[in-house]
């Protein structure tokens, strides 16, 4: 292999001893064969032209290589891991398939490989989401949590390489991953020790000043503060002993991240910080000693060491919400350095690692529900006392989402459903108008129907059609709440456009024929009828399910009974039950007032409520129907039947709710309906009782009914509804 083309003398070099150490690290892990066979396939991957340097200049044979040592040092050695690493480069350039890896190296190799392929194709769409959001969904994908330990290690190994890159943009991008997504997942995995140095690395590539500052200020070397915190443990384990109590003392010495982060919250300077050296002090005590031996211990060490006062932290008589216990000393120590004491037992001490006050919590690292159960349970296998705890998490269950998909749009922007979501639930959350035209969807470059459930990974594409309208059978096939809404919602639309145009049909018909309808003769039709509803009635004209002409002729044959029984009738006055109503006898109908005796009632053509100018009718039937003055049917009453009329008033408020229907006209825009909804909900004493909206070519009119009290919060509501952004007109209808 002419390794001048893909080397420099210095990576040469870097790449040899690595790949010697690497070997020795596997020695009893990869056979012969394997070593043998995977040289080989990179040989010929180079001298065909692959395992170039990346657009960035990297050498990936040298990152695989680096990254597989890494993992040796800084997780364990395990065969199928270091074999994936570099199989992952080559699939990636189409050398060889994942079924050749499967049959070469085994299942678990191609398993591996296959995640962190996915895992890489998801890398290149981070830019459409937050790091939280990439994290969760980094779990989703990776299937194996091996695949997240790598690519871990591999941040750090690139971390690493960065120092003197020359593309500072690069180096930036690195530098924000890594503080922001793969050190708080390296925290997660109980990976301490690449988490600490995730974090100092990008402090020192993103402020090398502050960075170079600390490090200088830390002059002591680790030799001397490892000695330094061993001295100090020394005498207070001696009296710890001496008084009885059996306990494990642990030191360290906080990373200059950490430092840097205090620094940073408490406008301070490095000898300002308390707790550069931190003791922690773990007893061994269960029940109701526990809280009586930590402060015999808080007791043996503020004797020992002079202790500030006003840093002293009391978790143990209340501890936090999260349930943290724990008593905080910070005391001199030798040389005069500060030194933080944690006093705890063991019980406390695994509530605040793995439990409530899981340790990434308690330092404010956001936390994800289950993802923390994932996360402990595996912190636990790590800090198991087994050899091998690699063997154990080859098996670990990733299946943490199993309630929820994520998919991308084509421009790569990502999108959370319900498990069981389907290319409906896609069209309907990214517009309403693509919803109801959809006719299937391109999902990774295949087409597929309506009913295909969507897959965590899938990139999906809204295939529209003109002649696609929502159907009933749609509401089995969404499952998010917002779509089946959105559904029944364009269905009703539907069926309101179809109620038009049979409104439309009877009017263009009665005018051909020059009859005026009476409207409160036609609801009496439509109720003799059978129908429940106007809609209904309208609905079943304009689908053709009832004759246009026989509607007119029996409307004919019922207006005419109607005069009939009124020319019977006395044409001066009426008698209702044995009292007599003229102009004579009754100037004045009060509604709401002691009016015994006579049956009236409110005219549905025009609703009037409370505050309204009104007037009342004597119908053919002797009831009193309470009209609006300016109804529409009003001027036609007063014309042809005026003995029939009564004046009339509201008295005082009765204490009862009107129901009055408004139309609304204006712009299609997107929450214009939420926000109607919105302003109704707020007035005090105004009940939205239903609302349907009809949107055809970027207009909508709309039919609200509310309950309200008087025609004075009517006009207020009125008022503010046409305030509402893209409403162009309110007014009032009949019911």
């Amino acid at each position: 292999m002419n390794a001048n083309r893909y080397f420099t003398e210095s990576e040469w070099c870097e790449f040899r001893n690595c790949y010697r150490s690497l070997v020795s690290a596997m020695c009893g892990e990869m056979i012969y064969r394997d070593i043998v066979s995977l040289s080989r396939l990179i040989r010929d991957a180079i001298a065909k032209g692959m395992m170039l340097r990346d657009e960035h200049s990297v050498n990936p044979l040298l990152r695989c290589a680096s990254t597989a040592l890494l993992l040796c040092n800084k997780v364990g050695s395990e065969r199928d891991m270091v074999i994936a690493i570099f199989l992952s480069q080559l699939a990636a350039c189409e050398y060889i398939s994942i079924e050749d890896i499967a049959g070469r190296y085994g299942e678990g190799v191609a398993k591996l490989v296959k995640g962190l392929l996915k895992t890489s194709e998801l890398d290149s769409k981070q830019g459409a989401m937050s790091s939280e959001y990439f994290k969760n969904l980094l779990l989703v994908f990776a299937d194996d949590i091996r695949v997240i330990f790598i690519i871990i290690v591999d941040c750090l190994c690139m971390m690493r390489m960065v120092n003197h890159h020359p593309d500072a943009e690069y180096r930036r991008h690195i530098t924000q991953e890594a503080s922001n997504l793969y050190a708080p997942l390296a925290h997660k995995l109980g990976l301490y020790k690449i988490k600490s140095e995730l974090e100092d690395l990008a402090l020192k590539y993103s402020d090398r000043d502050t960075y170079n500052l600390i490090a200088q200020e830390l002059n002591a070397t680790k030799q001397y503060r490892d000695e330094y915190i061993t001295a100090f443990i020394a005498p207070v384990k001696a009296e710890l002993e001496k008084a009885g109590l059996k306990f494990e003392i642990k030191g360290r010495t906080k990373s200059i991240y950490s430092i840097w982060n205090k620094m940073k919250k408490q406008q301070i300077g490095v000898g300002g910080i308390y707790d550069l050296f931190a003791v922690r002090v773990i007893l061994e005590t269960e029940g109701k000693d526990e809280k009586s031996d930590c402060w015999k211990a808080f007791s043996i060490v503020t004797n020992m060491y002079p202790h500030n006062p006003r840093r002293m932290r009391d978790w143990l008589s209340n501890p936090k919400s999260n349930g943290y216990e724990s008593l905080h000393a910070t005391v001199i120590g030798p040389d005069n350095k500060w030194v933080e004491v944690q006093i705890r037992t063991r019980r406390m001490d695994e509530i605040a690692e793995r439990g409530l006050a899981a340790h990434w919590r308690y330092k404010g690292i956001k936390s994800e529900g289950n993802l923390d159960t994932l996360m402990n349970s595996v912190r636990d296998i790590l800090e198991s006392e087994n050899n091998d705890p690699l063997e154990k998490i080859k098996d670990f269950n990733m299946d943490i989402y199993d309630k929820e998909v994520f998919v991308f749009s084509p421009k790569g922007d990502l999108y959370k459903f319900p498990y069981g979501s389907t290319i409906l639930d896609f069209a309907f959350h990214i517009h309403t108008k693509l919803g109801c035209a959809c006719a299937g969807a391109r999902v990774n470059g295949k087409n597929q129907t309506i009913k295909y459930e969507l897959k965590s990974g899938d990139t999906v594409e809204i295939l529209t059609s003109s002649a696609r309208h929502p159907k009933k059978e749609w509401l089995n096939i969404a499952q998010s709440a917002r779509a089946r809404v959105k559904i029944k919602q364009a269905l009703n639309e539907i069926e309101n456009k179809n109620a038009e145009l049979g409104r439309e049909l009877l009017s263009r018909r009665t005018k051909n024929r020059k009859i005026e309808v009476d409207e409160s003769v036609l609801m009496r039709l439509i109720k003799k009828m059978g129908y429940k509803t106007v809609t209904a009635f309208y609905l079943e004209l304009g689908d053709g399910k009832i004759e246009v002409n026989d509607v007119i002729e029996r409307y004919l044959a019922l207006l005419e009974k109607d005069q009939q029984d009124e020319e019977q009738r006395s044409a001066g006055e009426y008698t209702l039950d044995n009292r007599t109503i003229d102009d004579n006898k009754v100037d004045e109908l009060v509604i709401g007032g002691d009016i015994k005796g006579v049956d009236y009632r409110l005219a549905r053509c025009c609703s009037p409520i409370f505050g309204d100018k009104i007037f009342g009718f004597v119908s053919s039937e002797g009831t009193i129907k309470i009209h609006r003055t300016d109804c529409p049917n009003a001027a036609n009453m007063q014309e042809r039947y005026p003995y029939r009329v009564i004046n009339a008033r509201w008295a005082g408020k009765m204490g009862t709710k009107y129901v009055v229907t408004l139309r609304v006209v204006g712009h299609d825009d997107i929450g214009i309906v939420t926000n109607i909804s919105s302003i109704i909900n707020k007035e005090k004493n105004v009940f939205l009782r239903s609302i349907s909206i009809d949107s055809d070519d970027g207009l909508f009119q709309g039919h609200l009914s509310v309950a309200i009290d008087d025609i004075s919060a009517l006009n207020t509501l009125v008022k503010k509804l046409k305030t509402v952004k893209g409403v162009k007109d309110v007014q009032r209808g009949a019911i």
